[in-house]
């Protein structure tokens, strides 16, 4: 399974979309209903899963799914 698919799985335990019917232009908390605590939990989710660690300021700004795996990569890359 793809680093994308994968995450996308996680988004979807927080949502009523489909992993495959998901676009980078979908918004977390407009799109998708996530709520703050939603978003955190997702948060803390993908720490665990991809063995990364979010800053609270890069977190914050992530508005789109497509924002959200650009700096997810950009982790693993550091990693």
């Amino acid at each position: 399974m793809t680093s994308e698919m994968q995450f996308k799985k996680i988004v979807g335990q927080y949502c009523e979309v489909a992993p495959e019917d998901m676009t980078n232009d979908l918004r977390f908390r407009e799109d998708l209903g996530f709520s703050s605590l939603d978003f955190m939990s997702f948060l803390g989710e993908l720490e665990d899963e991809f063995d990364v660690e979010l800053e609270e300021e890069d977190a914050l700004k992530i508005l789109t799914v497509g924002e959200a795996l650009e700096l997810l990569a950009r982790l693993q890359e550091e990693g």
